[in-house]
């Protein structure tokens, strides 16, 4: 309850009596079983890193040995964050100031699952290509489409609750990859 809590509605925006309320029990028990609003949402983001870290590694330890492989893992990261939107929005809700006074959560999750999929896919791009700017523009992208979907061609918003948009926009992700691993010089 407090993962939904908090990817709704923020660390800033979520108390601790929020919590309780939804849980339907005293303060009290909350703090008793997870501590303060602190440790209860550091608990929250330690637990959603473990996921994505399992996925990815999983993703990193099954990668073909050459540029396939930042598909395989761009297709792992996609599928991650279509089926658990609470990452997505907790991290949404941190790029906008929340938890500011938390202030190594990017060194903490983040950055070693940069590592990892960096350290698996130097090798598969070419020469002159930036691993990292490449995994952030992924990274980006997949957010931006999670998080508002897509302009329809004629009115409208096609967004993830359709399987086929999600097919599409994998489509485009994988023509937005292999433009950036065309080292241009």
């Amino acid at each position: 309850m407090a993962t939904k809590l908090f990817a709704e509605m923020g660390y800033d925006g979520t108390s601790l009596g929020m919590v309780a309320d939804a849980l339907g029990v005293p303060v009290s028990a909350v703090t008793a079983a997870a501590g303060t609003k602190r440790q209860l949402y550091l608990t929250v983001m330690r637990r959603a890193f473990e996921a994505e870290w399992a996925t990815l590694k999983a993703a990193v330890d099954t990668c073909p040995s050459d540029r396939r492989c930042v598909h395989h893992i761009a297709d792992a990261y996609l599928d991650f964050h279509v089926a658990h939107p609470y990452v997505r929005a907790l991290w949404a809700h941190r790029w906008v100031a929340d938890a500011a006074d938390i202030v190594d959560l990017e060194d903490r999750y983040p950055r070693p699952l940069f590592r990892l999929v960096a350290k698996r896919t130097r090798d598969a791009v070419p020469d002159g290509v930036n691993v990292y700017w490449m995994l952030g523009m992924m990274v980006w992208t997949v957010h931006g489409f999670l998080g508002s979907g897509v302009l329809a061609r004629r009115s409208g918003m096609l967004r993830t609750d359709h399987p086929k948009v999600v097919r599409d926009f994998r489509a485009h992700l994988h023509l937005m990859l292999e433009g950036m691993m065309t080292a241009q010089r």
